[in-house]
């Protein structure tokens, strides 16, 4: 009997699990920014290097795209329904925790995409984190980013989503010398 169903079982836990973690992480600090920053002030965190300032973002990454809010909803369902699909087959711990991010990531900026105002399907995404003068973002995008460089990471070091196989030993046989039959 072998012990593969049990360990894509524990392996996609594990993925589930940690989307769960990236969703609620998120979904509370955007709860916690939409009561704390409500009031359009920006905080310092760490120095002016991290800020909290509430943002409701349409668009993508650096607000690319505004007028495409629901060809984003779309893109964020897609990538969710394949990312589930490809972690119910990943046999190895580390893309399993890859999967888990990204799939948590995308499963909560399509929740704010569906649900959050304007409307169904052209919600804004909830942003609080000013990184320098450079872009806003939430804890979704870090495990969305964090998942991807620790994917990329596994893809240099050629880790494959299936784990190798155990290492048999060397079972052949030699045949005996001339000499020790004698």
């Amino acid at each position: 009997m072998t012990d593969e169903p049990r360990t894509s079982h524990r392996l996609y836990a594990l993925t589930v699990g940690l989307a769960l973690v990236v969703i609620v992480a998120d979904q509370a600090s955007k709860w916690w920014a939409e009561t704390e920053l409500a009031d359009g002030q920006i905080r310092p965190f760490i120095g002016e290097f991290i800020r909290f300032r509430l943002v409701y973002n349409p668009g993508a990454a650096f607000s690319i795209g505004e007028s495409f809010t629901w060809i984003f909803t779309i893109v964020a369902a897609i990538v969710a329904v394949a990312i589930a699909w490809f972690a119910w087959r990943v046999r190895s711990r580390p893309w399993a925790v890859v999967f888990g991010l990204v799939l948590g990531g995308a499963i909560t900026h399509l929740g704010d995409r569906l649900f959050r105002e304007p409307g169904f399907a052209r919600g804004h995404v909830v942003d609080f984190i000013v990184y320098g003068n450079w872009f806003v973002g939430n804890i979704a995008d870090i495990a969305i980013v964090g998942g991807a460089l620790l994917g990329l990471l596994l893809t240099l070091l050629q880790v494959g989503m299936k784990r190798d196989a155990p290492a048999t030993a060397n079972t052949e046989t030699v045949p005996p010398s001339d000499s020790a039959a004698a």
